[in-house]
């Protein structure tokens, strides 16, 4: 059995793609494929599946384009080492197109990101709760 996350893109999965495997390190895009027959979501060659790792991890995505009016809510949380770490992440991404909400970054392709940086408490760590974009407790 495997495991896999899922992301859902309205638009330009491949750009999304592109940006997320050049900010995480372990990243990649191993394949991406067109549907070629036209199904609900799409006309032929609209509809897009891809296979992706982000920090070494296995990711799927789909691209349905807009006739799909769902929102499938996708979101990724990434917990920094540090908050330079975060913030850096936060920036790249808030440049392509961002919009923010609370302690939630949505993309400019959906998929929604919220950073959390490891804390240092005695012997272990753990990561710290977001207060709002930008500032962890």
């Amino acid at each position: 059995m495997k495991l896999r996350q899922h992301l859902w893109f309205r638009q330009d999965m491949e750009a999304a793609l592109e940006l997320y495997t050049s900010l995480i390190p372990g990243s990649s895009i191993g394949w991406v494929s067109n549907i070629l027959t036209s199904n609900p979501n799409g006309p032929a060659g609209s509809v897009k599946f891809a296979g992706f790792t982000l920090a070494s991890r296995p990711y799927m995505g789909f691209e349905a384009g807009p006739l799909d009016r769902f929102d499938h809510n996708s979101q990724i949380m990434i917990e920094c080492e540090t908050q330079a770490e975060a913030d850096r992440l936060r920036r790249e991404i808030i440049k392509h197109g961002a919009s923010t909400s609370c302690n939630l970054i949505r993309d400019a392709w959906g998929v929604s990101w919220q950073f959390l940086v490891r804390q240092k408490t005695g012997n272990t760590s753990a990561p710290a709760q977001a207060d709002a974009v930008g500032a962890t407790r």
